[in-house]
């Protein structure tokens, strides 16, 4: 009864969750458009789905991926060796980036838009190098960025100074790469930060600070995901200089 008790639970926050989305949709289709919602009875059902789906995406957060990323936070935290620290976290930020769906959607319309408007040659072959190329360069950038992060909480440091140099290197990379390739730098960064990333890398962040002497989790174990959305900008701009 207490376990039926929790899953209808978290089905209602889901639905909570998802109703301001569905209020402001139902509003702009009857009060703006004044039109009935086409196929409502597939929507409705996609509706339910979503919200099924993001409670036992919830769940798994929870259960799985939260502990996991604390638990091996500890043991590399008592271990006492930075190399292999510094390992796991660059391979956690790649290996988690790379998989992102939402990655992996974006970089494929980059490369038809890319080949659409003449940058790459318009061929199935070059489309999926071009598409490749990126999430490679925005899973490096990843790790890359989920390392320093975790060595800044190793070290202490404050994390401000390291976001403006970042953004320094954003504008001075802004005013040097070509136009076409900004737009999806800038999208690079967001899309980074999504449904795998996210719950690894934060729950890496706060287990570490967690199991280190003098470290505030609230202080020094958030900040990781600041640097996976900065550097991906950096990085795909510099791609697409290359490339």
């Amino acid at each position: 009864m207490e376990s039926l008790r929790a899953v209808l639970n978290s089905l209602f926050d889901s639905f909570r969750d998802l109703l301001p989305i569905i209020v402001v949709i139902g509003f702009f289709q009857f009060a703006v458009i004044q039109q009935p919602i086409p196929n409502f009875g597939e929507i409705a059902i996609g509706i339910l789905f979503v919200v099924i789906g993001l409670t036992l995406f919830v769940q798994g957060l929870n259960m799985g991926l939260f502990p996991i990323g604390e638990t091996m936070a500890y043991a590399f935290a008592s271990k006492g060796s930075i190399f292999w620290l510094l390992c796991f976290a660059f391979a956690l930020g790649f290996g988690t980036t790379i998989a992102e769906p939402a990655l992996i959607a974006v970089a494929e319309e980059a490369a038809l838009v890319a080949a659409t408007g003449g940058m790459i040659v318009d061929n199935p072959l070059s489309r999926e190098s071009y598409a490749e190329g990126l999430r490679y360069t925005v899973a490096v950038s990843v790790g890359i960025a989920i390392v320093i992060g975790v060595f800044r909480i190793v070290m202490g440091w404050p994390i401000q100074y390291l976001i403006i140099i970042g953004y320094t290197g954003v504008v001075i990379m802004t005013a040097i790469a070509p136009a076409e390739i900004i737009g999806i730098a800038y999208d690079s960064g967001g899309v980074t930060t999504s449904t795998i990333t996210v719950p690894l890398v934060t729950a890496l962040g706060v287990g570490l600070a967690s199991s280190i002497k003098g470290r505030n989790p609230m202080v020094d174990g958030f900040g990781l995901i600041a640097f996976a959305s900065l550097t991906p900008m950096i990085f795909v701009m510099g791609y697409g200089m290359l490339v």
